[in-house]
């Protein structure tokens, strides 16, 4: 019997290496420091599965026998995307212009072996529903969530939730970065069963 591949997280993200250890896996991560920006007239889950793929395939590089696992998340109001804040002031005016609107979260996903060159890639979108939110609410869940490295400044998986009026998705985890629905199954194509 051979002992399963090792797997690898193509991200620096601690949200995702968090989702990992939930379905027993610790593996490690590394960032793969790569152009994130979206291509000129590029659609929004086509930047996700682009992103998620070079994520994998950049990592792939020193890990010539693994599977590698990418991820990426675009988020799009409209037809405005909406990336990390980075700032107090840049989440502030990314909540207030998702005050009362829908928002879609493209969650992509690529499985790499390393090893065999074969390549699975998901994407997994998740609609939300964001509340009417006036100034106070704002103020307060930043200063609570702090969520300047969180596309869309909402941290779903914390105090975020409460600025959800509904949401729709195959997968609740893809909206915190990795949906692990379809993690395992890509994992369990690979000869790795989880549990």
């Amino acid at each position: 019997m051979t002992s399963p591949p090792r797997i690898v997280l193509a991200s620096s993200s601690a949200y995702r290496k968090a989702l990992l250890a939930r379905i027993g896996l610790d593996c490690p991560a590394i960032s793969p420091d790569i152009d994130e920006n979206a291509l000129q007239n590029e659609a929004p889950a086509a930047t996700a599965l682009r992103l998620a793929e070079t994520k994998a395939r950049k990592i792939a590089g020193q890990e010539t026998a693994s599977l590698i696992i990418g991820s990426d998340q675009v988020a799009v109001l409209g037809n405005q995307l909406i990336g990390k804040p980075g700032t107090h002031a840049a989440a502030v005016r990314q909540l207030q212009a998702m005050s009362g609107e829908t928002v879609v979260f493209h969650t992509a996903l690529c499985l790499l072996n390393a090893a065999t060159g074969a390549v699975q890639l998901v994407n997994v979108p998740t609609t939300v529903r964001f509340r009417a939110l006036d100034t106070g609410q704002i103020e307060r869940y930043l200063r609570h969530d702090q969520p300047y490295d969180c596309a869309g400044s909402a941290r779903i998986e914390a105090l975020g939730i409460a600025l959800v009026e509904r949401l729709e998705s195959d997968d609740p985890t893809a909206l915190i970065g990795l949906p692990l629905i379809a993690l395992v199954t890509m994992l369990q194509k690979e000869g790795v069963r989880i549990p």
